[in-house]
């Protein structure tokens, strides 16, 4: 008998692998109606993880920090913090970003507690925006008819001057990062029910936040208000190259300045007014005729105005008549006695010496 040849390729197994095609499971649509008790699905479809730092430095008012706390409650997607140092640079708010996972910061910038200034910045890339934040108005001081639920997700309404200047449309595109809340996030609301809009007007940008009351469009406003005046627009953030600097800016507290300087300077103009006016004042004012009251009065009238005036003109020389002029006494010489003694002794030395001479 002859042997095998035992062949060095392997030996294939030749089981078919039983391929089980996966069948895709059909996507249920929610319930029509809901229970409170049920637990609230979670989100998974979360891709847009913007992530907003929203706090102050040490010297900001009382205002200020309720307009910081409104601002928090408008954005779901914001991340609190302590106040930061005024020591410290403003480059340290961006590693103060990167440990709390932000990419984007608003900054509350308190000055001598009368000026507050808004940094809103693209952390750590830039670009970073600076503005001079007036006319506040939070929530609570307004006490409006307009209210929308808490973490909703807003509509961003911006002017059409905000495409036709470049600086304006970096501050737009700024603005639609930072206060617009990402789809899916875990703390926001499926609802779209108040709008926030961008107004510029007088090189300030108006901010302002509606309610939408019906779907015909009515609004009604919550607040809170507050304008911006840009400043500066940086390459960086909160450092770098200068992009765009407002030309005609004045900080306030240079305002105050002038201000008090031209109410020292009051009494100087004042008494400088008085020399004008009376340098200026004309001597006659009028030139009258004496015959154009001729026909205003009755002839009764004009005769007796006539015999009053002639007898002012007598009594007034007998008033203004010179005082008499009073003599004065003249002063005694007063001479003492042992003054008149030794008077009296050289004459009749002066006496005896003329008789001695004639004898």
């Amino acid at each position: 008998m002859t042997k095998r040849k035992v062949s060095d390729k392997p030996i294939k197994n030749k089981k078919r692998k039983l391929v089980v095609e996966e069948q895709e499971d059909p996507i249920e649509p929610p319930p029509i109606s809901r229970s409170s008790d049920d637990p609230i699905p979670k989100k998974v479809k979360w891709t847009n993880k913007q992530r907003v730092l929203v706090f102050a430095t040490r010297g900001i008012s009382h205002r200020d920090r309720h307009l910081m706390e409104d601002i928090r409650s408008l954005l779901p997607h914001a991340k609190p913090d302590s106040k930061m140092e005024k020591k410290d640079s403003l480059f340290v708010v961006n590693e103060i970003c990167e440990m709390k996972n932000c990419n984007k910061c608003i900054l509350m910038e308190g000055r001598r507690k009368k000026d507050l200034y808004m940094w809103i910045s693209n952390v750590p890339s830039g670009p970073s925006c600076k503005f001079l934040v007036q006319s506040v108005f939070t929530m609570g001081e307004l006490k409006l008819t307009g209210n929308c639920l808490k973490g909703s997700r807003p509509l961003l309404s911006f002017d059409e001057h905000f495409s036709t200047k470049p600086h304006l449309a970096l501050m737009k595109e700024l603005f639609i990062q930072t206060f617009s809340t990402p789809n899916h996030h875990p703390k926001s609301q499926p609802f779209i029910d108040h709008v926030l809009t961008f107004s510029y007007l007088d090189g300030r940008i108006w901010f302002r936040n509606y309610q939408i009351v019906e779907e015909d469009g009515s609004l009604a406003e919550v607040g809170p208000r507050f304008v911006l005046l840009p400043i500066k627009i940086f390459d960086g953030s909160f450092s770098g190259a200068t992009l765009w600097e407002a030309p005609n800016f004045v900080t306030p507290a240079k305002i105050r300045q002038q201000i008090r300087l031209s109410s020292s300077n009051k009494y100087i103009s004042r008494v400088q007014q008085k020399l004008e006016q009376e340098e200026t004042k004309p001597k006659v004012s009028y030139k009258l005729k004496p015959l154009d009251d001729m026909f205003s009065k009755s002839p009764t009238e004009l005769l007796e105005n006539e015999e009053e005036k002639a007898k002012e003109l007598e009594e007034e020389p007998k008033a203004r008549k010179p005082p008499k002029k009073v003599k004065k006494p003249k002063a005694k010489v007063v001479v003492k006695k042992g003054a008149m003694k030794s008077k009296k002794m050289k004459n009749k030395k002066k006496v005896n010496k003329k008789k001695k001479i004639k004898n």
